[in-house]
Formats: C-alpha cells, structure tokens, sequence
C-alpha cells in the first residue's frame, strides 16, 4: 500500500500526457486481458473490477452488501458502459476511453484541494502513475530551477 499527496490537478496532468496515459492504461488492460486476445471479455472486466475490491470498499464487506444477482446486474452494467461499440468485448480503445472518463470525474471530486491518500496495487495503480509523474516533473522542474 502506497500513500500519496494528491489533487484534481495531478490527475488531470496525468490524463493529458496522453502517451505516458495510454501506456499506464495499456499496461493495465494487459493484466486484466486474461487470455491475452487483446480484448475483454465481460468474465475479464468482472475480474479486474472483483480484484479491484471495488464493491467491498463501497459497501463494506460486513455491511449485508447486494445481492448475488444484484452484483452480476452491477457488473453487467459496468460491461455495457466499457463495451461502447455493444461488440461483447472491450478493446484498447474503449478501455482508455472509460478509463479517461472515470480519471477526470476522480479529478473533478478530488477538486484543488490535495489530500493524502493511502492506495492499495501499488505502482500499478493509476493514481499511483498520477502521482508519480507529478513528482519527476515537481523534481525535473527543480533541476532546471
């Protein structure tokens, strides 16, 4: 687990350096392409989002949380928000887009403010990267400096 200093700034930075974006996400998307088709499969996105903890930290483990079926209507949902083109699958590009769109709306809530925060995944997290390359650019810009 990582703690970091962060802001809607540094995540916004993070999303416009569109080439160190695309490969932090693309280097996710691999992880999550279990079968290494260079696609994901509705099985796949389930996963990474199960590994993600996303619905134990949301609702709490202990908390009764939903359903069985409730959670396959909650995956299904995020699938078909993924799945732009209604292929059955998510490429690449779908991915960065969803991705992008859940970075800026982090971003946004984050607001000006920075808070710190404790991250689990490590330096796969893409809050992680945010921060991260906030601070080899805060170190480059104090070279030059």
């Amino acid at each position: 687990m990582g703690v970091v200093i962060i802001d809607g700034t540094t995540v916004r930075s993070f999303v416009a350096d569109e080439p160190q974006f695309n490969k932090s996400v693309d280097k996710t998307f691999a992880t999550f392409d279990l079968n290494g088709d260079g696609t994901l499969s509705r099985s796949e996105l389930r996963k990474a989002f199960e590994s993600m903890r996303l619905i134990e930290t949301h609702f709490g483990v202990d908390s009764g949380g939903p359903t069985p079926a409730q959670l396959t209507t909650l995956y299904d949902s995020i699938f078909e928000k993924f799945d732009i083109d209604h292929s059955g699958t998510v490429d690449i590009e779908e991915f960065r887009s969803e991705i992008k769109k859940i970075m800026l709306a982090i971003a946004d809530g984050l607001g000006e403010s920075p808070i710190q925060m404790a991250l689990e995944g490590g330096s796969e997290n893409l809050l992680q990267k945010a921060a991260d390359l906030e601070a080899t650019k805060l170190k480059e810009a104090g070279k030059s400096a």
